[in-house]
């Protein structure tokens, strides 16, 4: 599955207009016919694309629009991209020169830790409180 967008030309092209933008870089395009968006009497070629070949959405429109450049009096009003899959995300493998790296952890002496708890702890006092209850 490739990157998917369309793009809708401003006329009806020519087998031969066809072609040349076939042989510009638009092989994988399928060709029909639609009409302009703000003007639904005006007939159009659309050219849907699924480009498994470009690295990146951006590059697969930017070769597109440029194969349209090809085409004399040919220029595009219109280009829908639907939402695209999220590529997965590799990550190359990072080797570290020389050999393994350990893991060192690094622990405090007992006495400093000791200390350390027995200054943090609260002081708790407790109050009495006397209670007297009288009779009726």
């Amino acid at each position: 599955m490739g990157y998917k967008f369309s793009l809708v030309l401003s006329r009806v092209i020519t087998d031969d207009e066809s072609t040349i933008l076939r042989e510009a870089g638009c092989h994988t395009a399928v060709f029909g016919t639609d009409s302009l968006p703000a003007n639904a009497d005006t007939s159009v070629t659309k050219m849907n694309f699924d480009d498994t070949i470009s690295p990146t959405l951006a590059e697969a429109i930017e070769s597109a629009l440029e194969a349209v450049k090809s085409v004399p009096d040919l220029s595009v009003p219109g280009l829908t991209v639907p939402a695209q899959p999220m590529d997965p995300v590799v990550e190359e493998a990072k080797v570290v020169a020389g050999g393994l790296v350990e893991e060192v952890v690094a622990e405090k002496p007992a006495e400093e830790a000791t200390a350390k708890k027995t200054s943090t702890r609260k002081s708790r006092t407790t109050k009495k409180v006397q209670v007297s209850a009288e009779a009726d």
